[in-house]
């Protein structure tokens, strides 16, 4: 298996760092200090809540105009902090371009480590890269592998629209974060809130002891269902994974309509 393709030059485009390698100026902002803290520490000014939830609403409307012809996609996850010289940066690199050269777009968090990874895979397999980055207290520049991204304020928007726009989740070694996504949307699909789609965990010797303690706490003391363990599926191949995602891709029915993307309402 390839990884030493060599970097594929980012295409002009006003959504994606410039060519001097400076982050865009809409990406890495802080959010207003205090803004998620007020959303969660109780009532507040009736107009202040009216004013926040008209501004969830219209984060929810642009997220759906972005992402709407987006195509084909799989959201990877993993931590910002392994370097290109890592085994697992090296995997998600690798999983990136074998996605984009199968005709799916590669959307990540868009920020550095296993995100820069897949999106730079992504662009090396001719692919679409798509970063959907989240305001957060410490600033975090872009890698410099996207095409275009969606930059949200709210963590549960982000949220919506990867599990709304995704085929699959790929997931590679990781902290807090990715454990969220994985564990929150395989309740969603243990619950029946969502259709099963294919969350594949790559990086068998990092997951082993997460796996051995679902298996030998959960499983064993019934907290969970045997059936539930097929929500996840564990591999190092990423010909593997694409055979996974291909799979479901082909038995589930698409009710999208083909229509032209909308400039007046952001689309594309």
């Amino acid at each position: 298996m390839s990884r030493t393709t060599p970097d594929a030059a980012t295409p002009p485009d006003q959504s994606a760092p410039g060519p001097t390698g400076e982050p865009d100026p809409r990406w890495g902002k802080r959010p207003p200090e205090g803004d998620e803290k007020a959303l969660l520490g109780g009532p507040r000014l009736r107009r202040e809540e009216l004013f926040r939830a008209v501004r969830i609403f219209f984060e929810f409307i642009r997220g759906f105009r972005r992402l709407h012809f987006i195509g084909p996609c799989v959201t990877v996850f993993g931590s910002a902090r392994f370097d290109e010289d890592h085994e697992y940066y090296a995997l998600a690199r690798e999983m990136g371009r074998v996605l984009a050269e199968n005709g799916f777009a590669v959307m990540t968090g868009g920020g550095p480590g296993i995100m820069e990874a897949a999106n730079r895979g992504a662009k090396e397999g001719g692919g679409v890269s798509v970063g959907c980055n989240i305001e957060l207290p410490m600033e975090q520049e872009p890698n410099k592998y996207l095409d275009k991204f969606v930059d949200f304020h709210y963590f549960f928007v982000r949220k919506v629209m990867l599990v709304k726009y995704s085929d699959a989740f790929v997931v590679m070694p990781g902290g807090f974060g990715t454990l969220d996504e994985v564990f929150e949307t395989a309740v969603l699909m243990q619950t029946g809130k969502i259709d099963h789609f294919p969350i594949i965990v790559m990086g068998r010797r990092f997951w082993d002891p997460m796996r051995s303690f679902i298996e030998q706490s959960l499983l064993a003391n019934a907290t969970i269902d045997a059936e539930d363990m097929k929500l996840i599926h564990l591999t190092d191949d990423p010909e593997e994974a694409l055979a996974i995602i291909r799979a479901h891709r082909a038995a589930r029915a698409d009710g999208r309509r083909d229509v032209a993307p909308s400039p007046i309402l952001g689309e594309g």
